[in-house]
């Protein structure tokens, strides 16, 4: 394993942390008397994933706690390799245990990727404890890693970098001259290291990168003209980053993360909150589209009656999308997210769907009422098929008193408005009906 990279590796490949003492950040992970440090005194390590977002530490964690071992450090890429790979190093574990007595730390950088057939081809070896590994992940290893892979590894939560980490690591990069641009002699202009972790976005990786760009700008500029002050300024930062590029994954839990907020905040009627986590996900590149379809929802989900225009707005939306596209159409949802965040709310469609669907699965498939049933054929009509029926247009404020619903389910009642916005008109309106029904069936009692 290489301790010492090249002068011509990349300035985050140069700056990368060879002892815990170096390595900045995650200190719910290393601090005194964490996991971490009994691993590290122990000189043994259990199978491990990595989870955490890109750029805080996971390959670079993981080379140190190999240090810490006699172990062989074997890099494997799940982009680059695939099971081939895997079985030439399963050989090279074995010839090295048997005849070296060493173990092997076998580390695959976004396991990930590998298919669940594929994580099977190892899954023995980790078990048998042929080889110890270290697996990472920017994606949750719930849902991408195999149960049985899973429930033999420790996971452990890697955080995006504090603003304090990330100012620690770029001004030892700026002033390092070993490792660093520290023989260049430059220096931030005022707010310039503000700037460049604010770009970061908690990714040390994308703040050094970002960094040995906007130094190579300064320095070609001092080359153009020697007088200039030997500073990063705030436009070479600008320019060296272009556009920051937001922590997003379409299909992982980010996706559902901000939509989860997105929901929440709507339902909390924080149109702030809302509005924010609308733009998150627009501006990170999620799909308009299933924006408009988890608004539709919603409309009928956590509104429903208490607003009915809600439903009409979210489809007006869609369609406004469809017309414009972005930027403009953007608007049209930012518009649909705000509506929806004021209005009303009501879940009692929502309730009254579950109470249905449990009362369905458990009493079946049960007869409709003959006098609900259509007579379309002489014999429907022998068979008394619409005997009975009441046509409300024909009743006194066309109420009728018939029962509804299947025998074994008379007098239930699924739907129960609230007090909130329209829905309060209609629990009014229900209410009166009944009453009026109850009217009619005593004065027909005596």
């Amino acid at each position: 394993m290489q301790n010492t990279p090249n002068n011509h590796a990349p300035l985050a490949e140069r700056m990368r942390p060879h002892s815990l003492q170096e390595f900045v950040g995650q200190e719910k992970l290393l601090g005194k008397g964490k996991l971490l440090e009994s691993m590290l005194e122990s000189g043994t390590l259990p199978s491990l994933i990595l989870w955490g977002p890109p750029g805080t530490g996971k390959t670079t964690l993981a080379r140190i706690l190999a240090r810490s071992t006699a172990a062989d450090f074997v890099y494997f890429s799940a982009v680059l390799s695939g099971v081939k790979e895997v079985r030439k190093i399963v050989e090279q574990a074995e010839q090295l245990r048997d005849r070296e007595k060493r173990g092997t730390i076998f580390f695959i950088d976004e396991i990930h990727r590998f298919n669940k057939s594929q994580q099977d081809a190892f899954l023995p070896h980790v078990e048998n404890g042929l080889f110890t590994l270290i697996g990472a992940t920017t994606e949750n290893p719930s849902f991408q890693v195999i149960a049985p892979l899973l429930s033999r590894c420790r996971v452990l939560v890697l955080t995006p970098l504090s603003t304090e980490n990330l100012q620690t690591i770029l001004q030892r990069a700026l002033l390092d001259s070993n490792h660093g641009l520290g023989s260049h002699e430059l220096t931030f202009a005022e707010n310039g290291l503000k700037l460049l972790v604010a770009l970061a976005d908690g990714d040390a990786r994308r703040g050094l990168n970002t960094l040995e760009i906007a130094a190579t700008i300064a320095l070609h500029r001092l080359k153009m003209n020697s007088d200039d002050e030997r500073i990063i300024t705030l436009n070479d930062i600008k320019e060296a980053s272009q556009q920051t590029t937001l922590r997003y994954d379409k299909g992982g839990e980010e996706h559902y993360n901000l939509i989860s907020a997105l929901h929440k905040s709507l339902r909390d009627s924080d149109p702030d909150g809302s509005l924010y986590w609308l733009y998150r996900m627009l501006e990170s590149g999620e799909d308009p589209l299933y924006i408009c379809r988890r608004l539709i929802r919603f409309a009928s989900e956590d509104i429903g009656l208490a607003d009915p225009q809600a439903l009409v707005h979210t489809i007006s939306c869609r369609d406004a999308y469809h017309s414009l596209g972005l930027p403009e159409g953007g608007l049209a949802i930012a518009q649909a997210v705000v509506y929806l965040a004021t209005a009303p709310k009501s879940n009692s469609l929502y309730k009254s769907e579950e109470v249905i669907k449990r009362t369905i699965g458990r009493s079946g498939s049960l007869p409709v009422p003959l006098h609900l049933r259509n007579a379309a054929t002489a014999l429907m009509k022998q068979l008394n098929y619409g005997k009975g029926y009441q046509y409300a247009h024909n009743a006194e404020q066309t109420l009728v008193d018939q029962e509804h619903l299947p025998q074994e389910l008379k007098g239930e009642r699924f739907y129960a408005p609230t007090t909130r916005g329209y829905e309060a008109l209609i629990k009014d309106r229900l209410e009166k009906w009944r009453i009026i029904l109850q009217q009619r069936k005593n004065n027909a009692q005596t």
